[in-house]
């Protein structure tokens, strides 16, 4: 049986040609599927009651099944998205007020092997890479399920996208060429793994490239995240100017703010320090409590104290507005299974 979810147009008009039809039915159908976000081939009804019979007995919109759905108060809506060899995934969609803008926010592993220590998703282990049409799916069915058009997708969901490269920028094709978002309106976030951050400046791409740093020197980042031990942060200064260079295109950086961590005013001006002639934004993320460690949340204070020495070195500061902690969807809650 062929799933349609995922397919590309060339893909649309083999499966026509063999019941028969036109391009110009690959075409329809291609549009129902990413521009109209249907469930089902009974909805398709630009097509022949004739042709859609005979396409339900080759094909099926998808295999991909909603497990949970939660809500935040805030709007923000977490699923938990099973596939067909019953491994699940979670993606969130945010909405923000006084804005047109809906981002997903999409998962590219089960699991992950990157393992930082304020992360949920890492608790898991490695399990394995999801493919490109796994991918897409996640914002197929937030689409069908909510009748909204995504507009703006992160890669910031569980798993390391740059581990996963070859699927991301599969999926990343299909959502420019076939759901029609901008290159620039996906972003692709890494804890960073160099050797794919080079491949990323060679490819030239008009998407976002987001670093997730989390810290302002060699030890404090070795303590967060494992990977620092891989590709420490002088290495890694090296190819984020290579990238800046190469491509011209502003890096976001991310760091997540953890009380007594990497708050203080010394890491403020090591950051900058590291930071001074990369080409940059900087997107500052209080704590999200997850399971399984004693980090807190900074003061408001303390955040606010932060983001000034920050944009004081003349770099563009914004604080993450948080979505969805109460179902904990918000940044570094997400684990991909029933608690």
């Amino acid at each position: 049986m062929e799933i349609l979810s995922g397919l590309n147009l060339e893909e649309f008009e083999a499966l026509t040609e063999k019941l028969g039809a036109s391009k110009f039915r690959a075409r329809q159908i291609h549009n129902w599927i990413y521009l109209k976000s249907v469930k089902e081939i009974d909805e398709m009804t630009d097509l022949s009651v004739k042709f859609r019979e005979q396409l339900k007995e080759v094909a099926k919109v998808t295999d991909t099944k909603i497990k949970v759905k939660q809500t935040s108060t805030d709007g923000t809506i977490k699923y938990l998205l099973e596939y067909p060899d019953g491994e699940c995934v979670e993606t969130v969609l945010m909405r923000f007020d006084n804005r047109a803008n809906l981002t997903a926010c999409v998962s590219s592993q089960v699991g992950c092997a990157v393992n930082c220590s304020f992360c949920a998703t890492g608790k898991r282990g490695f399990i394995r890479n999801l493919d490109y049409r796994e991918i897409i799916e996640q914002v197929l069915t937030i689409q069908r399920d909510t009748g909204l058009k995504v507009t703006n997708i992160v890669f910031m969901g569980q798993g390391e996208p740059l581990l996963n490269l070859e699927n991301v920028l599969k999926a990343m094709k299909i959502f420019n060429e076939d759901f029609q978002i901008g290159a620039r309106r996906l972003t692709v976030s890494t804890s960073g793994i160099i050797p794919q951050i080079n491949k990323l400046a060679q490819l030239d791409m008009q998407s976002t490239l987001a670093l997730s740093l989390h810290a302002s020197n060699h030890e404090t980042r070795a303590k967060l995240m494992q990977i620092e031990n891989k590709y420490p942060m002088d290495e890694l200064h090296k190819a984020l100017k290579n990238y800046t260079d190469k491509t011209g295109r502003r890096i976001t950086i991310e760091y997540l703010l953890i009380k007594d961590l990497n708050d203080t005013a010394q890491s403020a001006r090591e950051l900058a320090q590291y930071l001074k002639d990369i080409k940059c934004n900087i997107n500052l993320i209080p704590y999200n409590p997850t399971e399984k460690n004693d980090y807190q949340r900074p003061s408001n204070n303390s955040i606010m104290k932060f983001k000034y020495l920050m944009e004081h070195s003349g770099k563009k500061v914004t604080v993450r507005l948080e979505r969805g902690a109460d179902i904990d969807a918000a940044c570094g809650q997400l684990r991909g299974k029933i608690k």
